[in-house]
This record gives structure tokens, C-alpha cells and sequence, in this order.
């Protein structure tokens, strides 16, 4: 609602005041912002002894710059607060085997630095690559399913996804163990950890956490090729017979 106020300043302020100057309000101060400004105004109007003005030599200038040297300025503070990151923490390890849908066990190609899905025959069993499988405690999953990390037993090789180029793609790399007890969910070291997701008796597929939708798979139709990463809609296979071995030696047939 707007009023209108009109103020003899001669009759009520300072005698400093140029005689005869009237203050205008033309719209009713709704905000407190707005009254202040006004009181602030009034009292600058009121107390100034360092300048005295004529009635005839004060202009709307002067009134303007008073003004702004006035203006209160109206700042909002919020309170921003910050989630810290999880901490992924390792529960358990223990050794597994591991093969294909097509019963292809797992081989590991040093001087590449790779893991062959390969068709083994009687004496040629040795060179299967166990896994130490770590599980961990993780608070928040983005999807449903058990987090762990893959390690080659008898080296310091795990399994990793990352992206160096267009695309995901898989890893060995050679890291402390110790240095895997506890990963911040935001740290670089989530490469190293993998969604295990039940989808039969003993049948799991390998999902990465730090790239959710990309699988660890291995090759359709050919012997002895690298184990590599892949989406769902890829013609590769990604479930895996994954058994927990116990610590005498013989393959448990519970799942791991």
C-alpha cells in the first residue's frame, strides 16, 4: 500500500538544515532495509556540522550523495554442510577359484601383465591363478551387491578398472596390501573395488564400483584370450563359478 508523507525539516531538525527544504516520501518503507535507510538518512541530515549548505546552493546532487553514502546493504549467510566421504573398510579375505560359463580358468601372462581365460587340460591345472577375494563393509553401495577387491595369490597384483582412454578397461597392478584396508569412497583407489553379484548358485558377476555398468568378462568364442572389461549388451561372458577354498586345500561348495 503506497502513502504519502510530506515533513517541514525546518520546524523539527537541526538548524544546520537549509530553511525551507522539505523531505518527501513517496512510497510507505515496507522493508526494514528501507526504514534503515530513512532513519539513517534523517540522522545524517540531522547531525551534520561539517558542511553547512545554502538553501540556494543544496541540489539533488548533494541529496544523492548523501544518500548512497548511507545505503545499508542486506546480506543472506548460509550454513553449508558437507558430507564426508565413506570409508570403505575391509572385513574378510579368503582363497577362491574361479572359471567361465565355459569353464575356462583364469591364467596370468607376466610379461603383459594380463589374465588369459583359458581351457586347461590334466597337468596344465597348475597354472590356474587363484584369487585372494577381500570383502568389504560398505555403508552405501550404489548398487546392490557384495564390495571386494581381487588379488592374484602368491603376487601383490590386483585386479583394477580404470579409464585411461575412451572407455573402462581392466588391469593388474602391483600395490600393498596395507594400503587397501580402508579406501575413501572418493579416492582413486575405488578402481581396485568390484561389485560381487549373486545371480545363481555359486555364479557371480564382477561389476566396478568406480564404473558401475561395466562387468569383468572374458571372450565368447575363442581359447586363451585376456580377461577385459565390457558392458551388459557386449557377446562376451561375465558370470563366473567363483568357490571358496579352504585352508586345507579343497575347494569348499558353498559360495564364496
Amino acid at each position: 500500500m503506497e502513502s504519502e508523507m510530506t515533513c517541514n525539516v525546518s520546524k523539527m531538525w537541526s538548524p544546520t538544515m537549509p530553511e525551507g527544504l522539505d523531505f518527501e516520501i513517496t512510497h510507505h518503507p515496507l522493508t526494514m532495509k528501507r526504514v534503515v535507510n530513512l532513519i539513517i538518512a534523517m540522522e545524517r541530515f540531522k547531525g551534520s556540522q561539517s558542511e553547512s549548505f545554502l538553501s540556494t546552493e543544496f541540489t539533488d546532487e548533494h541529496l544523492l550523495s548523501i544518500m548512497l553514502d548511507s545505503i545499508v546493504e542486506e546480506r543472506n549467510v548460509f550454513e553449508c554442510e558437507s558430507t564426508p566421504p565413506e570409508d570403505i573398510t575391509r572385513r574378510r579375505e579368503y582363497r577362491c577359484s574361479v572359471t567361465d560359463s565355459e569353464k575356462r580358468s583364469f591364467v596370468l601372462v607376466q610379461n603383459s601383465m594380463e589374465l588369459h581365460a583359458v581351457m586347461l587340460q590334466g597337468g596344465d591345472e597348475t597354472k590356474k591363478v587363484e584369487l585372494n577375494m577381500a570383502t568389504y563393509f560398505h555403508a552405501t553401495p550404489s548398487v546392490e551387491g557384495r564390495t571386494v577387491a581381487l588379488g592374484i595369490k602368491g603376487f601383490d597384483y590386483y585386479l583394477s578398472c580404470r579409464k585411461d582412454g575412451a572407455e573402462p578397461t581392466l588391469h593388474l597392478e602391483s600395490v600393498d596390501k596395507a594400503s587397501l584396508a580402508t579406501i575413501s569412497s572418493d579416492s582413486d583407489m575405488v578402481r581396485f573395488l568390484f561389485y560381487k553379484q549373486i545371480s545363481g548358485v555359486n555364479v557371480s558377476t564382477l561389476m566396478s564400483v568406480a564404473h558401475p555398468g561395466w562387468y569383468i568378462s572374458t571372450a565368447a568364442d575363442t581359447d586363451n584370450m585376456p580377461v577385459e572389461m565390457c558392458q551388459e549388451s557386449a557377446n562376451r561372458y561375465r558370470t563366473f563359478n567363483i568357490r571358496e577354498i579352504a585352508e586345507t586345500g579343497s575347494t569348499s561348495g558353498g559360495q564364496a
